[in-house]
């Protein structure tokens, strides 16, 4: 794929080997992204895509590895139960109890995105959703939940079960005291390109509210920007630009 220009439309492929390695490089680049955007907290975050030929399988980052280091060739492939089946690194298990969870609920689902970052943690304080007050936000509107319970570190399946169920069809989930996640039904790509925007949107909506009484953009409004701003094609197209630049600077994230 040439790298001086946005591909025109969602990559089809021959076979699934070629599929894998195009989720395993996303997804080593959406972790560069992160990285870069701040979104690393010492081991917490994750963000897993599902084996496109073991479909209760899914990559995932290794447990004790920076964001700024990962690869393509460090990712580690997880079972059903929570087995590292390629790689030599361990898994996360807050990672497995969530993300798993959600892929089993979702077969639709490609891919999630989970993080610490700092305006999606200080927003998910407030156990409420998102206002439309930003034609961004509104890519968010009627397409997020709030898990509004909190019980420490996810590492119980059933916790995990009953945060799958918060997010039900939507394209993410404000976790109460905790954060953001967020899904891709089409791919990596989408998945990241939401938590990156969500999280600015967590950010512009304290801003504004901190300035005054931010005006709402209206429900009619919104409804029609969410179709325009919300669809999976759209998360994928505008993710495409940072996937261009974050390669170009970091070729390595490519090493398998």
């Amino acid at each position: 794929m040439p790298t001086d220009r946005v591909p025109a439309k969602f990559p089809k492929f021959d076979n699934v080997e070629d599929e894998r390695r195009h989720r395993k490089q996303r997804l080593s680049a959406a972790f560069r992204l992160f990285g870069h955007f701040g979104f690393d907290e010492g081991v917490a975050g994750h963000i897993t895509a599902r084996d496109p030929e073991l479909l209760d399988h899914f990559w995932v980052n290794p447990l004790g590895m920076n964001f700024k280091q990962i690869r393509v060739k460090d990712l580690i492939l997880v079972n059903d139960r929570g087995e590292v089946v390629e790689g030599t690194w361990p898994v996360n298990a807050a990672a497995f109890a969530i993300h798993s969870q959600i892929h089993a609920a979702r077969p639709d689902v490609v891919a999630a995105a989970h993080a610490h970052s700092v305006h999606g943690k200080a927003w998910s304080s407030l156990r409420r959703p998102l206002d439309p007050l930003t034609q961004d936000a509104c890519a968010f509107y009627g397409d997020h939940a709030v898990f509004d319970d909190y019980t420490g570190v996810v590492l119980d399946l059933e916790e995990g079960k009953r945060l799958a169920q918060t997010l039900g069809g939507n394209k993410a989930v404000i976790l109460s005291n905790h954060g953001l996640l967020t899904v891709g039904q089409t791919s990596v790509d989408e998945a990241a390109w939401w938590f990156i925007t969500m999280e600015r949107t967590c950010q512009a909506q304290l801003l504004a509210q901190s300035a005054g009484t931010p005006v709402l953009i209206d429900p009619d409004q919104a409804e029609k920007t969410s179709r325009q701003v919300g669809p999976p094609i759209a998360g994928w197209i505008a993710f495409q630009p940072l996937y261009q630049w974050i390669v170009s600077i970091q070729p390595d994230l490519l090493e398998e």
